[in-house]
């Protein structure tokens, strides 16, 4: 009975083996490549799939879903002779697997190989300005040559990215110090812009405020010669309507004469020659009033006695001691000097 049951036991143990090799489960998004004493039969799906045990093998399976593959910085040579390292980024995507399967041993290896040839071609014909700023045309061309290279492979390459360009470190610091003269180029530039701008507003400001202060000026000396016109008109007018003597307008001249001596730096002053006129009517005036009355008394009232002013004077020079003294050119006279400090009586022309 033994050796029957262990016969039993290894028929079980084998179809137990049989049935997980015949089914084959396929997840989503994978592929299965199934080959037939070594050769090529089928591709399985994603999925439930029967295969016949020890006869149909699953050789490898791939994933379909689309792949990053960063490659180590690789050194370019650029038109310029300057050395950079690049790092790049692959994108990429199986489409069929039996080609990605046959038609190369390590379809990784062969990418990323033939990316870096493509990249030396590319980045040889430019200089390191061109390279530093033609991201994505290098990215096309890089894109180009693998999506052609690569179809027969059953791969899809769908974006190649440059993730970094550095060039050698004493080229950026030539860099660094280029752009900085740029920025300071710059910033000269828009400071001297805005001094100018500054003085032009200034200057018309100015201007604006000269022509406004002018305008201002020439209003107000306007008004003002206006008013003194009107002013002038109106004592004018007024003298005029009051119907004012001689007697009382010589008497107003006189009162006048003491303002002529104000001041600690006057010297000299000169008596013009109307104050003849003046004095003359005012001593008419006063003889008329001792001819037709008398005093308190009954007596007479006499006049006083008032120099008679010559039609015209003349300066002569200053005398250190005695001060300057009008000159009657008719008589050839000195006439007294006025003192400016000295309160003169005035006369009631009444």
């Amino acid at each position: 009975m033994e050796p029957v049951l262990i016969v039993l036991v290894v028929l079980v143990v084998v179809a137990f083996i049989a049935l997980i090799k015949t089914i084959q489960v396929i997840p989503q998004a994978s592929a299965a490549i199934v080959e037939r004493f070594g050769r090529y039969t089928r591709t399985l799906n994603a999925g439930l799939n029967i295969v016949v045990p020890f006869i149909d093998r699953v050789r490898n399976r791939i994933d379909l879903r689309e792949q990053v593959v960063p490659f180590p910085p690789q050194p370019v040579i650029t038109q310029d002779n300057l050395v950079v390292n690049i790092d790049t980024v692959i994108y990429y995507q199986v489409t069929d697997p039996r080609a990605a399967t046959y038609e190369v041993a390590s379809y990784i290896q062969a990418i990323e190989q033939l990316t870096v040839t493509t990249l030396r071609n590319i980045i040889g014909s430019m200089d390191l300005e061109s390279t530093l700023t033609s991201r994505e045309v290098i990215n096309a061309g890089l894109r180009g040559v693998l999506d052609e290279a690569t179809g027969k492979w059953g791969i899809r390459v769908n974006r190649v990215e440059l993730k970094a360009i550095e060039p050698p470190t004493s080229i950026q610091d030539s860099m660094e110090k280029q752009m900085r003269a740029d920025r300071d180029k710059r910033a000269a530039i828009l400071t001297a812009e805005g001094q100018r701008q500054a003085q032009i507003l200034k200057a018309e400001g100015e201007k604006q405020a000269d022509v406004l202060r002018a305008e201002g000026e020439a209003q107000a000396a306007v008004l003002r010669a206006d008013g003194e016109a009107a002013a002038i008109r109106t004592v004018f007018e007024a003298i005029h309507d009051g119907d004012a003597d001689q007697k009382l307008l010589a008497y107003q001249y006189l009162q006048t004469l003491p303002e002529l001596a104000k001041g600690d730096s006057n010297k000299l002053w000169i008596i013009p020659s109307e104050v003849g006129d003046a004095l003359k009517g005012l001593g008419g005036a006063f003889g008329g009033l001792t001819g037709n009355g008398g005093g308190m008394n009954g007596g007479a009232v006499a006049a006083p006695s008032i120099p008679q002013a010559a039609p015209a004077a003349t300066q002569v020079p200053i005398d250190p001691a005695s001060g300057p003294r009008p000159v009657d050119t008719d008589k050839g006279a000195a006439r007294p000097r006025v003192d400016p400090t000295r309160e003169y009586p005035k006369i009631d022309p009444e």
